[in-house]
């Protein structure tokens, strides 16, 4: 049934399935590394001495994230994915093109643990390849802020799709409102047919939004830790038992 599906069981990251980069043509792929360990699982952290992964333009936000395809331009060009985070980028380090894992349509499952902290955000999200600069939709599994976890029994949980540059698209992400501990594992997963996308937590049926991006997206699994006053006590350490796909739905 599943036709990708990785438990981090070994000792080292499979990067036949994964690069572990946050969108490196915007930065490098030295600044945007993720930082992890594998084995019984996956833990993507944010420590204490973690630089900003791109600061030129997007200031003090680090990440680890890991990602199943990357796409850009030559150095210098506005050509590459989620250029829209800033209108300013430009490639900065030219990235062969990857295509590790890209499906169009089926299911996408996750089991993993959020974390509480106000200035930490973790989530599972797939990008259009941008190959076309209109093949940059989202399809957003599962985001959760830790500011906004409401307590041991509730907590907002973002899915939906973001447009971008997408004109087939419209805007349709929100937060719902679930009654679960974000911190203990959940089970989340969007399935992707060419009329809408249904998202569900633990099996139970959260919403379906009426459209669908229509071409191949890409997984990007990650952690972000936003500036602010708030101490912190490093590592941010997201857990996540496994990620798979499917063609089934």
């Amino acid at each position: 049934m599943w036709e990708f599906e990785d438990r981090f069981e070994g000792p080292e990251l499979d990067e036949r399935r994964w690069l572990p980069y946050y969108l490196p043509q915007w930065s490098s792929r030295e600044r945007a590394a993720a930082r992890y360990e594998v084995g019984g699982g996956l833990r993507l952290l944010i420590e204490e001495d973690q630089e900003p992964w791109c600061p030129e333009w997007d200031g003090e936000l680090r990440v680890s994230s890991l990602q199943t395809g990357v796409f850009g331009g030559p150095v210098g060009s506005h050509a590459g994915q989620q250029s829209a985070f800033h209108a300013d980028a430009v490639v900065r380090e030219a990235q062969p093109e990857t295509r590790l894992y890209l499906p169009q349509y089926g299911r996408i499952e996750t089991r993993l643990r959020a974390i509480d902290h106000p200035r930490a955000m973790v989530a599972l999200w797939m990008i259009g390849f941008e190959d076309e600069p209109e093949r940059s939709g989202e399809i957003c599994v599962v985001e959760i802020f830790g500011r906004d976890v409401l307590g041991p029994d509730r907590a907002r949980v973002g899915m939906g799709i973001h447009r971008f540059g997408d004109p087939a698209l419209r805007e349709e992400w929100a937060q719902e409102e679930l009654a679960i501990d974000v911190r203990e594992p959940h089970v989340y997963a969007a399935d992707w047919t060419p009329e809408h996308v249904a998202f569900s937590v633990d099996g139970e049926h959260v919403k379906t939004v009426g459209q669908s991006p229509a071409y191949p997206m890409q997984l990007m699994l990650g952690v972000y830790e936003f500036p602010g006053e708030e101490p912190v006590d490093y590592p941010h350490v997201f857990a996540v038992d496994y990620v798979r796909g499917s063609r089934d739905v």
